[in-house]
This record gives C-alpha cells, structure tokens and sequence, in this order.
C-alpha cells in the first residue's frame, strides 16, 4: 500500500533522504476525491521524476464562507488506490492544524492575475490557493509542479507566483480530461442529480461552438460570448457566473481576439459551480 505521510517533519525527513540520493521530485497538489483528471497528472508527473507526491488536502482557507467546505467529497482510500497504481510514491494528508497553527498569520496574496473570472465572485480564494501553495512547494522542494489546464486561472496565478517569489521549480500544465460526452473531469460532478449531469454538457458545447467561431475568423470578443451566453441560457438548470475572454497567460480584458486567449467560463448548474475553458 502507498505510504500516506500525516506529518510536515516525517515528509521533510524522507524528501531530505531523496535528495541525498539525488532523486527528482515531483509534486501534484490536490484536494482529494481523485479522478482521472488527477490521474493524468499523476502520470505525467511519474514520467518525469525519480520520485512522486500527491499531496491530498482539503485546504480550509481557500473556501469562503458559503461555499462548501463541510461538505467536498472526501475519500482517501479510494485517493491511495489510484496513487498506487499510478506510481506515485507517497500521499502528503495533513490534517488542516498540521498546515495552520492556532498563530498561523502569513499569506501570500496577488493583486494582479487574480482580480477577474473566479477571482471576482471568490476574493479570498486565490489568497488561499497561492499560500497553501507556497507552503507545499516549502516542505517538499519539488523540481517541477504539476497542474490541470481546467482550473486555468490557478494555472497562471501559480506560474506567475513561483516567478514572482524565485520558487527553485517548474510548472507544468496538462490538458483538460473530459468524460466521454465532452464534460470536464471534476471532483463536483458528484454533486450533479442525473438531470443536472445532463444538463451540465452545455458547458462544454457551448464552448465548442463559441470556439468554432473563432476558427472561422470572428476576432470580436463581444459576439463570442454573446454566442455562449445565448446557448447556456438555453439550459433551464444552468445560470451563468461569468464568461470571459482574457489574454492568456496575463488574464487582462480584451475585445479584439489578435493574440493568444483564455475563454473561460463558470455556471451554476443547480446549486453545483462547474467551471470550463479553452485556451486558443
């Protein structure tokens, strides 16, 4: 079974032997409730690096005060099962205390990239992502970092943090992983009714569409996500957070599609928040 590691100075202890070894490291941070989004980054990670952590936490101070903590899908042995058989070689589970002492009261926070999209309607989430980050890039001195294109704002909060701040790594991105009719991979898809999961498929055609679109030469930005707009609100389960159209990897406006983007997406699907996007 794989080695489930509850301590910072035991993980700390064992990454120092690696070292010593002159073993790579890999690190793919999660929140648990793994799936195969997950799992490809877990495999690439092992592709990459002598030896691999999935570090498995739930991490308090990135939830605000509605959102839904107490009740994210949590299951561990299920986690330790795919970790194993996908060659990772240890799971960090801190319980939240181990991460934040009763003083605990440094954060690291960005006032840039973070600022739209889900940044907009969660102000602290971002604070909460980059310190739990920052910590677990701390304590486990990885050579590279793995993360999933599907939280693409984290993405580029993280690559630009770690630059920011002289973290000694580097961030990898890997695609999205979809179900076979088109919907991103998502520990929240549990919380979908089989209604709400059918319904949950007009996120990812109706950026399909609005992609087609641009592809076929529409440069205003407006008339994308007019397009979007216009399919989700088909979808009486669906109520629309926000859908943007940003240049990537900077996050700024645009309304001219000249350069690289980000069109990105969150809807509500019933009570369930589901993101989306694609990068072009």
């Amino acid at each position: 079974m794989i080695k489930v590691v509850k301590k910072i100075p035991e993980l700390k202890e064992i990454i120092k032997e690696w070292k010593k070894e002159g073993y790579s490291i890999g690190l793919v941070p999660t929140m648990g409730y793994l799936h195969e989004g997950h799992k490809s980054l877990i495999d690439k990670a092992v592709s990459e690096n002598d030896k691999v952590i999935v570090s498995d936490f739930v991490n308090p101070i990135q939830f605000g005060p509605t959102e839904d903590l107490a009740t994210y899908p949590r299951d561990l042995e299920k986690d330790s099962i795919l970790c194993e058989n996908a060659g990772a070689d240890i799971i960090f589970n801190p319980e939240p205390e181990e991460m934040y002492n009763d003083n605990f009261s440094s954060f690291v926070d960005m006032n840039t990239l973070t600022k739209g999209l889900c940044g907009k309607t969660r102000p602290t989430h971002f604070r909460g992502v980059c310190t739990v980050l920052a910590k677990l890039f701390n304590i486990t001195s990885p050579d590279k970092a793995y993360f999933g294109q599907k939280d693409a704002q984290q993405l580029a909060v993280v690559t630009h943090m770690v630059e920011d701040l002289n973290f000694n790594l580097e961030i990898v991105g890997c695609p999205i992983i979809r179900e076979e009719d088109g919907l991103a991979k998502s520990s929240r898809n549990t919380y979908l009714s089989d209604e709400e999961r059918k319904a949950a498929l007009i996120l990812s055609k109706s950026l399909k569409e609005g992609k087609a679109l641009i592809e076929n030469g529409e440069k205003d930005a407006k008339k994308v996500i007019d397009l979007i707009k216009s399919l989700i609100n088909t979808e009486p389960l669906a109520k629309i957070d926000y859908i943007e159209i940003v240049s990537w990897p900077t996050l700024e406006p645009i309304e001219t599609i000249d350069q690289k983007i980000l069109c990105a997406m969150a809807v509500y699907i019933g009570k369930t928040r589901l993101i989306d996007n694609v990068i072009l």
